[in-house]
């Protein structure tokens, strides 16, 4: 990597396209075939000469950014809670991407299932850490079932009654007979940063914090 440059890791999907206007507030334009679809490229250089962006999937930012292959990310606040690096840092909540974390279940089984009453469940989930550590507080062991995707699937065809998942408007939990019974975290998108690089190079992490932070929309 060539060391005079920053790196931002970016994610991929649906927060990328809220984060795109935020980074035109900072001042960074991506090269053209950030925007190409035909393009392969996963890093990319900006109008920044020491800035360039990688775009990677939502859970491999923090990773990247963790272990120094990047100086700073954009990642949601379930991903930062699920691996707690200790090489992260927060700094800046850039209130996009608004959802929460909770559990649902069959909607058939929901009115007959009280969680007040829970000692053991099957849970299948993105989130393991997550989902063990709050079912721990409350005194609930977990076995955990861990999927990439298609969640909501999982209770229809008895690889577990409940699910952990992300929640937005809910009309996918409804899709698929599921009803939302307890909220775990709500959660935002981030800018994290690479704790050695806030050390090593602390005047331009410090400034791209800054930028970040004036750029992030102000709490309505």
């Amino acid at each position: 990597m060539n060391n005079d440059k920053l790196i931002l890791a970016v994610p991929k999907g649906r927060i990328l396209k809220e984060l795109l206007p935020l980074l035109g507030e900072c001042g960074i334009e991506p090269e053209s075939a950030f925007s190409d679809p035909a393009s392969r490229l996963l890093r990319f250089t900006t109008n920044i000469p020491k800035l360039d962006i990688i775009r990677v999937r939502a859970f491999d930012v923090a990773t990247f950014t963790a272990f120094g292959a990047a100086h700073l990310g954009v990642v949601g606040s379930d991903v930062i809670e699920e691996f707690d690096y200790s090489e992260l840092y927060a700094p800046v909540d850039l209130k996009i991407g608004p959802c929460r974390l909770s559990v649902a279940m069959p909607k058939e089984m929901a009115s007959q299932d009280d969680p007040r009453q829970w000692s053991h469940i099957h849970v299948a989930t993105k989130y393991p850490n997550l989902t063990r550590k709050h079912f721990a507080a409350r005194g609930v062991q977990t076995e955990c079932i861990k999927l990439s995707g298609a969640m909501e699937i999982a209770p229809s065809l008895g690889l577990a009654k409940h699910i952990v998942d992300l929640v937005s408007t809910g009309s996918t939990l409804t899709a698929n007979g599921l009803v939302e019974i307890e909220k775990i975290i709500d959660i935002s998108s981030h800018l994290v940063v690479n704790r050695t690089a806030l050390k090593t190079r602390p005047e331009a992490m410090q400034e791209w914090i800054r930028t970040f932070r004036n750029a992030a929309p102000s709490k309505g």
